[in-house]
């Protein structure tokens, strides 16, 4: 009698839930529900509705910074500099050279990638003026970045840690500033380092799974090609640093799908580039001469300097892999942190760069994101609550400086403040005076001596003259608007460039020179010295001196 009223309640209880006594079913089925059910449907459709409402809130907020930063570069069409006005003039002679008809690598000789020139070329021609080519180049890289940026971080991080770090990645790639710098030490020179900086930044948050996966692989392949493409042609180091992470990944089963997707896309944009540019060879053959000039790996000594000047940073970021390692411990999290400080090292050390190991920051916004997702015991969950304080500690400086950086650009650039540059074509570029007073002397000076060699260029009427310099750059094909030389190069620097062993044949170099300037107060001496001495009995043969002023000698090609 139990077991029918039993059966009876089961069945009435049955009748109002709905459900027929015909389904007999097992209820794991019915919840996991059959290939191409209702169940499923609803499933996918809410994963791909969640993923896309994820994307919507984080491409907002990064794609309105990113529209701040740009405008605040690119609407005055200013260019304003307190250092290294001599690396500014190497981009704006590679924008002349390009908007001439002249291809990097083909035409002219350059150990930098191509984009470190088609970038200002951009800006030139969209800002029709000098002075507009870096800020507005820079502005049409932050866009992309944002964009590559938004999706990365919205597939892997939480909002709290993705959106703080991508305001740092855009700050680095805006900051007229080389890193490291004071604050107010406004230059775009090297602007290259910042860009692989923040490019393999953002490729380091790719060693977190996907929070979800609607699209994901060939999304990630296309945004991972990208960032090791931009800096396989404007600072290679970079990207064979990148390539090399990229391989690391290839090795975790949950991301070989679109680490071999790009690669695969990265092999094929490679040759395509070479079909079109026909440059390659002769990029790697410049790269080999400045490798054979700058020396080969770093010394103990110098890597002793990078580490003694970076010591806090490395400290803070030693805390924090120690506590990764102790709540995660595994072989892929210790290669993942010994890869992103070593490399950080060995990249500060061949740049011109002081301060600043711009891979430990998102390194440990990827840590803390890591753990925070970790199933973790209730004394670990506490451990893991000052990985943000640590993680502050590595971004907010940086932030803050690159800040300053873009806003006192911006205040200088609207109120045309500075003393613009002496040659026609660099009218809108300012010299400003903040708290570098050496410098400013030091590149007034230097402005003078190009005002007077203009003045006499123009009395020799060399209009249409190619003309090139025994400096480190030359800055009158573009400031003049000259018909720039072909076979030679947009950067000399004596012991990088080239040397007394290893440098350019002077028939090559000079071949389709009308003039050479040769400078008594040279922008950089050991450069100036080192070419008067290696082309001094080429110059002899086939040029005489037919002016010489305060600051110049000037020689023009025999008849």
């Amino acid at each position: 009698m139990d077991r029918s009223f039993r059966r009876i309640s089961t069945w009435c209880r049955k009748r109002r839930n709905g459900r027929s006594t015909s389904d007999h079913r097992p209820r794991w089925k019915a919840r996991r529900g059959d290939a191409g059910s209702e169940v499923d449907a609803g499933a996918g459709r809410r994963i791909a509705t969640g993923g896309l409402g994820r994307q919507y809130l984080w491409w907002t907020p990064i794609a309105s910074f990113a529209l701040v930063l740009s405008a605040l570069l690119a609407l005055p069409n200013q260019t304003v500099t307190s250092k290294y006005v001599n690396d500014l003039y190497v981009f704006l002679d590679g924008a002349h050279r390009i908007w001439s008809g002249q291809v990097p690598n083909v035409d002219f000789h350059t150990s930098l990638g191509a984009l470190t020139f088609y970038i200002p070329a951009a800006g030139y021609g969209l800002s029709g003026s000098m002075g507009g080519a870096m800020p507005v180049g820079m502005a049409i890289v932050i866009l992309l970045f944002a964009a590559v940026a938004a999706e990365i971080l919205g597939s892997r991080m939480h909002k709290a840690l993705g959106l703080p770090l991508a305001a740092f990645l855009l700050l680095l790639v805006a900051a007229p500033a080389n890193p490291g710098e004071r604050i107010g030490d406004l230059t775009f020179a090297m602007f290259y380092n910042r860009l692989g900086w923040a490019s393999l930044g953002l490729l380091l948050v790719m060693y977190l799974p996907r929070l979800f996966s609607a699209g994901s692989k060939a999304v990630d392949a296309a945004c991972a090609s990208f960032l090791v493409l931009l800096m396989i042609y404007t600072k290679i180091t970079y990207g064979v640093v990148e390539l090399a992470f990229l391989v690391f990944l290839a090795t975790d089963r949950r991301q070989i799908g679109w680490t071999a997707l790009a690669l695969g896309i990265i092999a094929s944009s490679v040759l395509a580039i070479e079909l079109l540019w026909r440059g390659g060879l002769n990029y790697l053959a410049d790269l080999r001469l400045a490798g054979e000039n700058s020396g080969g790996l770093a010394t103990l000594d110098a890597l002793g300097h990078v580490l003694l000047n970076n010591l806090a940073d490395l400290t803070v970021y030693a805390l924090v892999a120690g506590i990764f390692l102790v709540l995660a411990p595994s072989y892929r999290n210790l290669f993942f942190i010994v890869f992103c400080g070593v490399t950080g090292v060995l990249l500060i050390e061949q740049n011109f760069q002081r301060a600043g190991i711009l891979t430990l920051g998102p390194s440990a916004a990827v840590i803390t994101q890591s753990l925070l997702k970790a199933k973790l015991s209730r004394l670990h969950r506490k451990a893991r609550l000052v990985l943000p304080l640590l993680l502050a500690y590595l971004l907010v400086p940086a932030a803050i400086s690159n800040s300053a950086a873009v806003a006192i650009h911006a205040r200088y650039a609207i109120a045309g403040q500075g003393e613009p540059m002496p040659l026609p074509e660099f009218s809108r570029i300012r010299l400003v005076e903040t708290w570098s007073a050496g410098q400013y002397d030091y590149f007034v000076q230097y402005n003078r001596t190009l005002a007077e060699a203009s003045d006499v260029l123009s009395q020799l009427g060399a209009r249409q003259a190619t003309v090139a310099v025994l400096d480190f750059v030359n800055p009158f094909s573009a400031g003049l608007a000259l018909p720039p030389p072909v076979g030679d190069s947009v950067w000399y620097h004596w012991g990088r460039t080239l040397g007394p062993e290893y440098h350019p044949p002077a028939e090559e170099m000079f071949a389709d020179v009308d003039l050479i300037l040769d400078p008594k107060w040279p922008i950089e001496i050991w450069t100036a010295n080192g070419m008067r001495d290696i082309f001094a009995h080429y110059i002899a043969r086939h040029y005489n001196e037919v002016r010489e002023t305060t600051n110049w000698r000037i020689y023009r090609r025999k008849a």
